[in-house]
């Protein structure tokens, strides 16, 4: 098992994001705000999302049910507040996996061991990841932290690995982890979501070693495209 503290040091370990990388969070999000604004009202639903926003401050990352939890006050009679845990429980996250999400994984796999590294919280992140089919087609290989750029060293520890591929659509994450790791980490920046799009014009140093529009883009890439000693390169679409 890739996990086992025994194990040997593989040649290259993949490690992959979720939100906005394999999945399409920022749809769940707009799923999430369009069924609090008709259960409540659009007021109701921009304070939620400040309560939301207020959490992810003070705690690093996205805590959908904590801020369910305050988002009650004022609402315990409101027959259509309960209706919201089963609504966030039982997401259809499976759907939200963007186009050939699994493939990859798979193809992935066939080039050497493969998780999971994400941020977020202890239970509504991995209950994510589970409802996506992510944990069943990873065979459990994933790591969640709050800020998993600062955990290089327990990820290290987790899977040994001479090199490492990180894949993230936050280009400041991938800046961060090769600053750490440097030649050590290949870092392939996704243009997926609301994160990316975002950085369109900012100066990220280190820059990503690899650029890809989608995720499925991986899924036909060979194991010399993603090792140091390959230029910093766009990949273009299949």
């Amino acid at each position: 098992m890739l996990s086992h503290p025994a194990a040997e040091a593989a040649a290259v370990v993949f490690l992959l994001d979720v939100d906005n990388t394999l999945l399409d969070n920022d749809r769940f999000g707009a799923d999430l705000g369009a069924t609090l604004e008709a259960a409540f009202g659009a007021g109701e639903r921009a304070r939620y999302w400040a309560i939301y926003e207020e959490l992810r401050e003070q705690c690093g990352f996205a805590d959908y049910l904590g801020a369910l939890q305050h988002f009650r006050a004022g609402l315990d009679n409101d027959p259509s507040l309960l209706q919201m845990s089963g609504y966030l429980l039982d997401y259809p996250f499976a759907d939200r996996l963007y186009p050939h999400a699994l493939e990859t994984v798979a193809h992935l796999r066939t080039l050497g061991p493969t998780a999971i590294l994400s941020d977020g919280d202890v239970v509504f992140q991995p209950h994510k990841i589970r409802r996506a089919g992510l944990w069943a087609a990873l065979d459990g290989e994933v790591l969640i932290y709050v800020h998993k750029q600062q955990m290089l060293v327990a990820m290290q520890q987790r899977y040994p690995a001479a090199h490492y591929v990180m894949v993230d659509d936050k280009p400041q994450i991938l800046a961060a982890m090769k600053q750490h790791l440097g030649r050590k980490l290949t870092t392939v920046f996704v243009r997926q979501g609301h994160y990316a799009a975002a950085s369109a014009d900012e100066a990220i140093a280190p820059a990503p070693d690899l650029t890809i529009a989608c995720i499925g883009d991986l899924r036909r890439r060979k194991l010399e495209d993603f090792l140091p000693s390959a230029p910093a390169i766009s990949l273009p679409a299949d």
